[in-house]
């Protein structure tokens, strides 16, 4: 445990808080976290996680965008619904994302767990991309790829990023009822 650790698991902590409870400030507190944790899985050689940090700096970027222009009459940010359609092409998305980095990972670098890593990079950006467009589903997703997380950094001997992303499952979960109440009842198709 660093102290890079310590103040990474910190401001995610508070970014993820931020984003359940619909704040906007959500955004560039989560985009401080991207960048402690870059260097913490620099560290110990979490490339795909490395990078997933990067793409979710410009993630974070659109989404602060998508948010600022998405709050409704009270003010608060509104949720959308996410349809069969998009979740399964979410889905597609991962997992072609998640063969691609695991692929290249394995081959190319001495990451210390490419195919893992990669998947759980991979439906990360899917979960961002959903939680950037404001839809409910993300944290569904985001409570999924959470519990693999948790047993990937144990095993790395990250024990306080386990317990950020134990916290984060709770988060999730929290996330996921109250956008749920705040969601319109119908789903595009």
């Amino acid at each position: 445990m660093s102290p890079l650790e310590i103040i990474a698991v910190a401001v995610s902590f508070l970014g993820i808080w931020l984003t359940a409870k619909r704040w906007l400030l959500c955004w560039p507190v989560s985009l401080l976290a991207c960048a402690l944790y870059f260097k913490l899985f620099l560290d110990v050689r979490l490339y795909s996680d490395m990078v997933l940090q990067a793409l979710f700096g410009i993630a974070i970027l659109y989404g602060w965008a998508a948010w600022s222009k998405g709050k409704g009459d009270d003010g608060t940010v509104a949720v959308r619904p996410l349809s069969p359609r998009q979740a399964g092409a979410g889905m597609a998305a991962g997992a072609l994302g998640a063969a691609a980095i695991g692929w290249f990972t394995s081959h190319h670098t001495d990451a210390a767990l490419p195919w893992m890593d990669a998947g759980l990079s991979s439906f990360s950006l899917v979960a961002q991309y959903w939680t950037a467009r404001r839809q409910a589903a993300s944290w569904l997703l985001w409570i999924a790829v959470d519990v693999l997380y948790v047993g990937m950094f144990v095993f790395k001997g990250l024990w306080l990023t386990a317990g950020l992303y134990a916290a984060m499952i709770a988060l999730a979960v929290i996330g996921y009822r109250r956008w749920r109440q705040a969601a319109p009842m119908s789903v595009p198709v």
